[in-house]
């Protein structure tokens, strides 16, 4: 029923929707080529809203985002915005224990939620004149949600068991998460967004109410809504069912900052039950809102010439030209309201050694760094990345999704508006710059995964 949308486990695999949808669709569209068109609007308790008219079926996606996430969790309470997103589904006075997700199904509809380091999301996919009955239960939960022993203590067992099976039993996962907590040593992105297993097992129903009652919250909450509807029909409606809620303490989202990273680092996991040796390469980068920003928009064309797909310049050259790897990935994604990763991986040929692929991979590195990329692998990625963003405009949830997470990782909805024209204004200059900045020793992570038989290699 429930999603984590990146951290553990996600790395090698494919990424939970809403990360999924930020590195397909990148971001969003202009207002001159018209691709998403939001609508906004602001209730008077603060709450925002943002609806995107499409009217090709009566149907809508309607989603609230919260202004909270793993990263804004209190010491020693990890995986309690996980936790809490599970509880959710919980009762209120005017919806038995259980039965929320029942009564979107039996009225056609779908639903789900997902948690990442800087947001939660909540939505149902329904028919459109099903949407007043779900706004009016989301908005009941916001302030009515009932916790008891009864309902707590089975949910935080099904959460331990979800990490076992996401986490613990994934030799890949176990390795991400290792990694991902010697890329950051004091920013709370080191830690697991479904938790360390010892803190999920204190958690209790005290703090869960106390995390709900604090966060969850208009002041902290933006509504979303895609389909057949118009910002001034969802307007009433947003008035009548959230509009009557107290605005509560906005998030001020104080988070502690990560030193300088001062060199390399290295982690190697061996497990009997990995059947391919894996070699990962993360460095720390820049977000759209810190670190060197301005490199932000130059990394997503890097990733997308040297990782975007079977035409990349790793994929030929170390897939079809070396034949050192059988498969290669880059990955990065701007949208953290925090500091970001530039990720590298390879899966060695039987053949090959893993330091002879580690070898291969980081000499395209070396030369990228050294030589710069084409500027017409610039243009042509470009291109792709652009076409993607149009490509988004089929999907009736994909522009909610992005504009949710970007209003909720520092970014406006002008920004997601402008990103195919800033994404186009990127030049070779600017991206070979930005391969200079990132692809830095000092700031790197290096993940080695390896059959616990296997002769040692690094």
């Amino acid at each position: 029923m429930v999603k984590l949308l990146s951290g553990e486990g996600l790395r090698g695999r494919a990424l939970g929707l809403a990360t999924a949808v930020a590195v397909a669709v990148g971001f969003s569209a202009s207002a001159q080529s018209g691709v998403f068109n939001p609508e906004t609007f602001t209730l008077d308790n603060g709450m925002e809203v943002v609806v995107i008219p499409n009217h090709r079926a009566p149907v809508v996606s309607h989603m609230v985002y919260y202004r909270v996430g793993a990263a804004d969790e209190p010491p020693g309470k990890s995986g309690i915005a996980h936790f809490l997103e599970h509880l959710m589904f919980k009762g209120t006075d005017t919806i038995p224990p259980g039965e929320f997700s029942k009564i979107v199904a039996r009225n056609g509809g779908r639903d789900n939620a997902f948690t990442s380091w800087d947001y939660t999301g909540y939505f149902q996919n329904v028919a459109r004149d099903k949407l007043e009955l779900v706004m009016e239960m989301e908005a009941d939960r916001m302030t009515g949600l009932i916790l008891t022993e009864d309902v707590v203590l089975p949910e935080r067992d099904v959460i331990l068991e979800e990490r076992h099976q996401v986490i613990d039993n994934r030799p890949a996962a176990v390795l991400g998460e290792q990694m991902r907590a010697a890329m950051y040593q004091n920013h709370p992105y080191g830690i697991p967004i479904i938790g360390w297993e010892h803190e999920i097992a204190a958690l209790s129903r005290e703090d869960a109410l106390e995390f709900y009652d604090r966060f969850y919250r208009p002041a902290n909450a933006i509504l979303l809504v895609a389909g057949d509807i118009t910002a001034a029909e969802l307007k009433p409606m947003a008035e009548k069912y959230y509009g009557a809620i107290p605005a509560g303490v906005a998030n001020n989202r104080v988070r502690p900052q990560e030193p300088d990273h001062g060199g390399a680092r290295t982690v190697v996991l061996e497990d009997e039950r990995v059947g391919q040796p894996r070699w990962t390469r993360e460095y720390l980068a820049p977000s759209y809102v810190v670190g060197d920003t301005e490199h932000a928009y130059a990394l997503q064309v890097l990733a997308e010439v040297l990782g975007g797909g079977p035409t990349s310049r790793l994929y030929q050259k170390l897939v079809v030209e070396n034949q050192l790897v059988t498969s290669v990935g880059v990955s990065y994604d701007a949208l953290n309201l925090g500091p970001s990763e530039f990720n590298l991986f390879a899966l060695p040929r039987e053949t090959v050694t893993l330091d002879e692929a580690a070898a291969g991979f980081m000499a395209e590195i070396d030369r990228v760094v050294a030589e710069g990329v084409g500027a017409e692998e610039v243009e042509r990625a470009k291109d792709r990345l652009q076409a993607a963003a149009i490509y988004a405009r089929d999907s009736l949830s994909a522009g909610v999704r992005v504009i949710g997470t970007a209003l909720t990782s520092g970014q406006t909805v002008d920004d997601v508006e402008a990103w195919p024209d800033r994404i186009g204004e990127v030049t070779k200059a600017q991206v070979d710059a930005a391969a200079r900045a990132v692809f830095v020793d000092d700031n790197s992570v290096t993940g080695i995964l390896l059959p616990a038989d296997d002769e040692k290699e690094s």
